[in-house]
């Protein structure tokens, strides 16, 4: 199935990719928070487990070298999901993802990795050229340096990935909040994750349910 680059991303069209959320990636990062990628990264898993969202997990030398999938992810949120385990940088040239991605019956496909020009950006490339189409969450990955980052993020765009943020993520599968199906979900989903959530929404209500306790009282 062909989709327009222009529509929006649903859980029924694409596929979530996480690569390398591991230790001795995190503790390496130097573009930003660590905490803060790692709390993207949860936001993205959160959510297609929400809406449906077919995902592949995937470490690089678990065992030798990077340690265990982030268990924030594989343990907490996505526990039935097996990882992927490998040792090339390039993911697509391990048999076991290449057979997970194609499970997932996607050619849409949302991807993000530590580190950023590396595991996100092989495999965006790669995702591109084998056909796919490719996005990327570029707060949810990290690099050694903001610069390395940055020209990661560039390559990826000029060779036609579409970046997004994980809160741009979950707005664009939830689309309306009158979705009373999954509308409690996100809210509860960003709530630790977020200022959105620890602030904005509660502030809403509150503001809301004073307003609506002051219009009842200047009726009576």
């Amino acid at each position: 199935m062909t989709v327009s680059l222009t529509s929006f991303i649903t859980a029924a069209d694409a596929a979530l990719l996480l690569i390398d959320y591991q230790p001795q990636m995190l503790m390496g990062l130097r573009s930003d928070d660590p905490i803060s990628v790692l709390n993207n990264a949860q936001i993205l898993a959160k959510a297609a487990k929400l809406f449906g969202m077919p995902t592949v997990l995937t470490t690089i030398t678990a065992e030798s070298f990077a340690g265990p999938f982030a268990p924030e992810i594989a343990r907490d949120v996505l526990p039935d999901i097996p990882i992927v385990d490998r040792t090339s940088i390039n993911a697509w040239l391990d048999r076991g993802f290449v057979e997970a991605v194609a499970a997932t019956g996607r050619r849409r496909l949302i991807i993000a990795g530590l580190w950023t020009g590396a595991c996100a950006t092989f495999n965006v490339l790669e995702a591109i050229a084998r056909g796919h189409q490719a996005y990327f969450v570029s707060d949810a990955c990290g690099d050694t340096s903001p610069q390395v980052h940055n020209r990661a993020v560039d390559r990826m765009m000029q060779a036609g990935a579409v970046p997004l943020t994980a809160q741009h993520f979950v707005y664009e599968l939830q689309q309306d909040w009158a979705r009373t199906e999954t509308y409690q979900g996100v809210v509860d989903l960003l709530r630790p994750h977020s200022t959105f959530g620890q602030v904005q929404i509660p502030y809403g209500k509150w503001a809301i349910g004073n307003r609506a306790e002051g219009t009842s009282q200047s009726r009576q």
